[in-house]
């Protein structure tokens, strides 16, 4: 799921650094939230790197890692229920 969620995000990354450089309407930084929250991050967190993009803005990287440490939480919850089930 993560990967599929990654190239996904990071692809929609790269669609508003085109967006951004050619002065096209952009992607919302919710959107690119809420693609990193679906499992996307890693691919998020790569296209910043990569791409330079989304770094400098510093409130948009704060709500950026606020829903990483979300998705981490749920995600380990979501384990520990299964071996808890299991």
């Amino acid at each position: 799921m993560y990967g599929v969620a990654s190239v996904a995000c990071f692809i929609t990354y790269a669609v508003d650094k085109s967006a951004a450089v050619h002065q096209r309407q952009r992607i919302s930084e919710n959107a690119l939230l809420l693609l990193g929250f679906c499992c996307g991050w890693p691919g998020g967190l790569l296209a910043q790197q990569w791409l330079r993009h989304k770094t400098s803005k510093t409130s948009f990287r704060i709500r950026f890692w606020i829903t990483v440490a979300l998705n981490v939480a749920t995600a380990a919850l979501l384990v520990q229920y299964a071996a808890s089930a299991g």
